[in-house]
């Protein structure tokens, strides 16, 4: 029995639309990432035994006519088709999966991402041509639909499913996280098999790289972040050191052209102890002469780990620093302070380590004046790179419901981009409209990466790095036109 599985088309005329991002987007600096819970899910189908079949549309790029002659022509009798969606492209991807649906009437169409996890009633009622939606994490819940559908049980009872029973839209228990995270098998292994990496790029990184999950779960709780609050939840669990390590070796074995693996674990260095042994094991392999990577981590991260995983291959920390102002960092439940911050990026120089900063404006108790506390620690903290961009509040988050209940946000699920497909500001704050809210941090983006300071600091890294020089010269090629842009406003 063959199992499809579906990233969609969506506005492929524009460039290459990442569904996985935090924020789903035609991206400036050209990022496009691996839909890996997709392919985690059809690597857990594979692995049970079934036919699959996987279609990366915007990985190709292809346009919505391309994307179904595509699986009429890898279709060997599909039962099921699971569909990846996002909160902007959610009728789109919808639309999509309808024709889908005309193409094999017989077959079972089911939705999964973040948008149908948080709102799973209502993404249902949209098309009486769905027949489920998956909510949180359904790599297993995926393959107990496909298990029910060739024995002849009833995919409907299926836990973690929000289906039709009786003409009625009927939510069914959760489906349990999963515990045992070495059961699940290699992404890099079913992206050798079906997949091609030149077809991705991540702006932070050497290109081409692979991108995995080591663990699934979040123990923060910061109020804005998607996935661990629609998808995997605040259970921290993780994959044995062993087993991280196998699949670098793998990487290195099977994929030649490949320089660096992005680890993309909400928080990678939550466990000190195992990301100790993690990098013992990748000097102890060679491992860290073959391959670099770099992981997202918490400011909370000490000097003593960060110069171990130098030591191991990594290059770059990824902090979600946010904020300038610590009443916003309170505010948005980051559990971090400034102190931590500038100690962190201290010790990251310290260590060797090069860091992209992350920060956010539009949260709740925003003023301009806290802003520019934003910017200003931005350009004290004088990080490699650095991104500045407005909430988006995404549906499941409590940013969402605080947003929503206060009528800020403006406009529906579509509005969430502009018409090229590029991230759009829904937010509309008392005082900080929307367009305030854009032009700072196209000022901010201008005046940090503009400095002369920076200028020469990027040409003297890439002296050190021609790779370096030639990731940065790719993204500075995507963004220029947004730096330079004049702001009339």
């Amino acid at each position: 029995m063959q199992v499809f599985f579906i990233n969609p088309p969506f506005k492929a005329e524009y460039g290459k639309f990442s569904r996985e991002n935090r924020s789903p987007a035609v991206t400036r600096s050209g990022t496009l990432y691996y839909p890996l819970w997709l392919i985690y899910a059809a690597a857990v189908c594979e692995k049970d035994g079934f036919d699959v079949a996987f279609l990366d549309a915007p990985a190709l790029p292809m346009n919505e006519t391309q994307a179904l002659e595509a699986i009429r022509k890898d279709a060997r009798d599909p039962r099921l088709f699971v569909v990846s969606t996002s909160t902007p492209s959610i009728y789109s991807d919808i639309a999509f999966a309808e024709k889908v649906k005309t193409l094999y009437p017989d077959a079972y169409v089911l939705l999964v991402g973040t948008h149908p996890s948080a709102l799973p009633e209502e993404t249902l009622a949209i098309s009486e041509q769905i027949d489920a939606v998956a909510r949180k994490e359904f790599d297993y819940i995926v393959r107990d639909v496909a298990r029910a559908l060739r024995d002849g049980g009833d995919p409907n009872e299926v836990d973690g499913l929000t289906c039709r029973k009786n003409g009625q839209i009927v939510s069914n228990p959760d489906m349990a996280y999963i515990t045992d995270l070495d059961e699940i098998p290699f992404a890099a292994r079913f992206i050798k098999e079906h997949l091609n990496e030149k077809d991705y790029f991540f702006a932070a990184s050497s290109y081409p790289e692979i991108q995995i999950f080591t663990g699934r779960g979040c123990m923060a709780r910061c109020n804005f972040c998607v996935y661990p609050q629609t998808m995997h939840g605040h259970q921290y669990r993780l994959r044995s050191p062993e087993n991280v390590v196998e699949e670098f070796q793998y990487i290195a074995d099977n994929f030649p052209d490949v320089k660096e693996v992005v680890i993309e674990d909400d928080t990678f260095t939550a466990k000190k102890d195992r990301v100790l042994r993690i990098c013992e094991l990748l000097v102890e392999k060679g491992l860290n002469k073959r391959l670099k990577w770099l992981c997202n981590a918490r400011v909370n991260l000490d000097l003593e780990t960060m110069k171990a995983m130098k030591q191991a291959g990594c290059h770059l920390i990824i902090p979600g620093i946010k904020s300038g102002s610590q009443q916003i960092l309170n505010n948005i439940k980051k559990g971090t302070t400034i102190k931590q911050i500038e100690e962190y990026i201290a010790h990251a120089k310290q260590a060797g380590l090069m860091v992209h900063a992350c920060y956010m404006v539009g949260n709740n108790g925003e003023t301009q004046g806290t802003m520019e506390e934003t910017l200003k620690l931005a350009l004290r903290l004088n990080t490699d790179t650095a991104q500045f961009y407005p909430l988006l509040p995404f549906p499941g988050t409590e940013a969402y419901f605080w947003a929503k209940e206060n009528g800020y946000i403006k406009g529906g699920y579509a509005d969430y981009l502009k018409e090229d497909g590029t991230i759009n500001c829904v937010l509309n704050l008392p005082g900080l409209p929307s367009e305030e809210l854009v032009k700072f941090c196209d000022n901010a983006r201008k005046k940090y990466y503009l400095r002369p300071r920076y200028i020469v600091h990027r040409i003297w890294r890439g002296l050190q790095s021609p790779e370096d020089l030639k990731r940065s010269l790719k993204a500075f090629g995507s963004i220029k036109g947004f730096l330079f842009k004049r702001n009339d406003k």
